[in-house]
């Protein structure tokens, strides 16, 4: 069984910068494949950006559009953890993120029902 736990969010001022840290447990984390999602008050879990590899040390991300060139996915195996750093946030970036995991695959899927394992979620507000 995978655990996953969020940390990093926070109260930010547009324009300011958050890192949210996602520390994983419970299986070797080079093997998951990994995203981060985020939720707003009354709309649907959306996919945020994630990373995957095809075997290897090399992994390799993707982001919504919306996020291009703002944010920025990595991950130190060494330390079992997933990071999002945000920068130029934007106050509709508001909502809860959530970091998910899966085992294997070779690309970077959107699709948050084919992630196994969830964090409990990081509230992320940006204030105008």
């Amino acid at each position: 069984q995978v655990q996953l736990v969020e940390s990093g969010g926070g109260l930010v001022q547009a324009g300011g910068s958050l890192r949210l840290s996602c520390a994983a447990s419970g299986r070797t984390f080079s093997s998951l494949r990994m995203g981060w999602f985020r939720q707003a008050p009354g709309k649907e879990r959306e996919f945020v950006a994630g990373t995957s590899s095809s075997g290897g040390s090399t992994y390799f991300a993707d982001y919504t559009d919306s996020v291009k060139g703002r944010f920025r996915i990595s991950r130190d195996n060494a330390k079992n953890t997933e990071y999002l750093q945000m920068n130029s946030l934007k106050p509709e970036d508001t909502a809860v993120y959530y970091c998910a995991a899966r085992v294997g695959g070779s690309i970077v899927s959107s699709n948050p029902h084919e992630y196994d394992y969830w964090g409990q979620g990081t509230q992320v507000t940006v204030s105008s």
